[in-house]
């Protein structure tokens, strides 16, 4: 009877000891399946829509540099850009080509297009779409320092005259852009030729003749199509061949962030243009004034940012020289005061260099032609007004030095025969008179030698 407890608290310790390990066993086996749900793959979206630049390089890279394999199954460049600059679209590609994520372009929605540098980055892309009613193609560079000459088309291509027309700059910029896009062709199993002719002859097609022609992968209307059209494809991605399993991702479109927009902001050639004149003239402001500070602070933190936006811009720097020679020249009739001489030729500086200073050919990186007039009417406004200034001066009457006595009334303090002493403006001075004169009668200087004043005595109607 004695063994009957500790036999019975041994079966409750195998029982406690067989539920906890069923326990175990259901939780691992119900985690095991859990695991892939817990670091579930998604689809990100990354919006590319305007020109191509410096904030959305960054924009671009750090979301692809985030992107991780177990989590992203597949990064979606949705599209719609007239191209860009080549060092922001080289930044792209080179980012695309190192992600072990499988980057897709899809040039979206309807009425959208992939122009110039839009082309590249389609070609450097895992996948290459478009949605119906899109057109990719137009991928001649652009050189920024001169006017590039297309080769000739027709009987000019075929007498030869094409090489004949285009200097040996361009050329080197066309063929080292063919060669480019080229490889990124090869790279991906895509028509190479057309490709080449975009660049060429700046040709353009359809969604529907670019799938034809083996430009892009796919046609689809939205990103759950074309995650279910790509599903099951293997693809290059970052040297190796990613099997792709799309057709249950969920979509998580990524927008642009704060820092994204401030810097588009930042290089906006309008905002960077409008930033180095208030600096500039905010700076001369505090020269001319010292002590001031307010002038001298917000001038001196708009240059700067000025500054760090024309270092990303494609600019003339003949006509930021020209700018500021303007500026300077505008300054300078200001103090000298040349009759409007030398600020007419500021202002025909000033317009000059800044419709030079910008490229207009440079797809959303050209300055306004408002911005532009409204600056030339601004400075100008200005000069005009420190001139007026500067003209009501030069009419007041001297109130200082020794013309400043001239006119000005005193009072006789010793006098005798023509020569005596007066006390003018608070100082006693040596004087003399052709009349004579009392003390305590009031004079009026009427001329200086020296240190003598020459008075009269002033007559009382």
């Amino acid at each position: 009877m004695s063994s009957s407890p500790t036999g019975t608290a041994g079966s409750g310790v195998i029982v406690m000891m067989r539920l906890r390990a069923s326990r175990l066993l259901l939780a691992l086996t119900f985690a095991t399946p859990g695991l892939p749900a817990a670091a579930a793959e998604r689809a990100v979206v990354l919006e590319i829509n305007g020109a191509i630049g410096p904030a959305i390089a960054d924009y671009v890279v750090r979301e692809l540099h985030a992107a991780t394999p177990g989590e992203v199954g597949v990064v979606i460049l949705r599209m719609n850009t007239p191209g860009g600059l080549d060092t922001s679209m080289r930044e792209i590609v080179s980012a695309i080509l190192a992600s072990p994520v499988p980057v897709v372009t899809y040039v979206a929605p309807s009425g959208a297009r992939a122009a110039s540098a839009g082309t590249y980055i389609a070609y450097a892309s895992a996948i290459a779409a478009m949605a119906p009613g899109t057109n990719i193609g137009a991928a001649t560079p652009i050189q920024l320092g001169g006017n590039p000459l297309l080769p000739g088309t027709g009987s000019e291509r075929q007498k030869g005259k094409a090489g004949e027309a285009e200097d040996t700059e361009t050329r080197k910029v066309v063929n080292d852009a063919v060669a480019y896009i080229r490889s990124l062709a090869t790279l991906n199993g895509r028509n190479a030729d057309w490709a080449a002719d975009a660049v060429r002859s700046a040709v353009s097609l359809p969604a529907s003749e670019a799938l034809t022609l083996h430009v892009i992968d796919v046609i689809a209307n939205d990103v759950p199509a074309l995650l279910r059209q790509i599903d099951g494809r293997t693809v290059n991605s970052a040297g190796r061949p990613v099997h792709l399993a799309t057709a249950g991702l969920g979509v998580v479109t990524v927008p642009p962030d704060w820092r994204t927009e401030l810097l588009a902001l930042v290089t906006n050639p309008n905002v960077a243009f409008i930033l180095m004149l208030i600096g500039v003239y905010g700076l001369i402001l505090e020269f001319f004034n010292p002590g001031a500070v307010a002038p001298g602070l917000i001038g001196s933190i708009s240059l700067l940012v000025a500054l760090y936006a024309l270092a990303l811009l494609p600019i003339n720097y003949a006509g930021a020289a020209l700018v500021l020679i303007g500026i300077g020249l505008m300054v300078a009739e200001a103090h000298i005061g040349a009759f409007g001489a030398i600020g007419v030729g500021g202002i025909a500086a000033f317009v000059i260099g800044a419709l030079m200073m910008f490229p207009s050919r440079a797809p959303g990186f050209a300055l306004s032609n408002g911005v532009v007039i409204g600056a030339t009417i601004g400075s100008a406004a200005l000069l005009l007004l420190v001139l007026t200034v500067l003209l009501r001066s030069r009419r007041r009457p001297v109130v200082t030095g020794g013309e400043a006595l001239i006119g000005a009334e005193g009072e006789a303090t010793a006098w005798q025969g023509d020569e005596g002493r007066v006390r003018v403006k608070g100082e006693i001075w040596l004087a003399r008179s052709a009349a004579p004169l009392t003390s305590g009668s009031r004079v009026t200087v009427v001329g200086r030698d020296g240190l003598v004043l020459r008075v009269d005595a002033v007559r009382t109607p």
